[in-house]
């Protein structure tokens, strides 16, 4: 289970970030007093455009970050005090962590299932498990540059469920890929979520969350504006799908900030 206590977080930007943000203002509040609750064996969505500070709540969960304010507890244990137990409970991938293109995937699959202190039987057990459902087995020893995209997304995800976790971190997980390939990770969601296993995805893709996610988090400029199940966003917004109730609860959310 992820608890997120009401997590702000707050960076200093440079004058070259400000520049380029075209503000005046020396902070931003990239996540604005966030809280949810994300539970073992369902998938839970944070939906938001570009900048909404999906990816920095990830980072937070995932111990990458501390939070400015607030507390997250992941399966019991705090992500600050207790940073080393979380990160033996997660599985966590974003795209700007990449694996070093100059090792195979098996390498780096082996690699990482001994950083996590996982016995050489087991590592081989989930490599065959994991890369047959993939499809890497016939990559399995090339250089990871020299794979596609697509390939490269997947080797990533059996590295980061290596050591089998309990919760389950992806930012946007089928950001970039094919439609094969991305109907390929989102499947295997609904498999983790059926473990039993507590899945929290980024998206900004919403035809993805209407179809994956149980449980929507719609965040806008860091702060969330809107949760429940599809049904109850909808409801809630007197709208036919998740792209026009977005939509709607931005230009209210704008107009509140104006």
């Amino acid at each position: 289970m992820i608890q997120i206590n009401e997590l702000t977080k707050i960076y200093k930007l440079t004058k070259k970030q400000m520049i380029e943000q075209k503000t005046k203002k020396d902070l931003k509040r990239a996540v604005d007093n966030l809280s949810l609750v994300a539970k073992p064996g369902e998938i839970y969505g944070l939906l938001g455009p570009n900048g909404a500070g999906k990816t920095t709540a990830l980072r937070c969960i995932a111990t990458l970050l501390k939070p400015t304010e607030g507390n997250i507890v992941v399966s019991g244990f705090d992500t600050v005090k207790e940073s080393e137990k979380v990160r033996k409970k997660i599985g966590f991938l974003t795209n700007e962590i990449k694996l070093d293109p100059q090792f195979s995937p098996k390498y780096m699959f082996e690699f990482f299932g001994k950083l996590h202190k996982v016995d050489d039987k087991l590592i081989e057990e989930r490599r065959e498990k994991l890369f047959s459902y993939f499809e890497i087995t016939d990559f399995q020893d090339k250089k990871i540059e020299e794979l596609s995209t697509g390939m490269k997304q997947k080797a990533s995800i059996a590295v980061s469920l290596v050591h089998d976790p309990e919760v389950i971190i992806f930012d946007e997980p089928t950001n970039g890929l094919d439609i094969v390939t991305a109907r390929n990770v989102t499947d295997y969601l609904k498999l983790l979520k059926e473990q039993g296993k507590t899945v929290i995805i980024s998206t900004h893709i919403m035809t993805e969350a209407e179809k994956l996610c149980d449980k929507i988090g719609i965040i806008i400029n860091g702060s969330k504006v809107s949760e429940g199940s599809l049904e109850e966003i909808l409801n809630r917004t007197g709208t036919r799908d998740l792209e026009d109730a977005f939509f709607e609860l931005y230009k209210i959310h704008n107009k509140e900030e104006e």
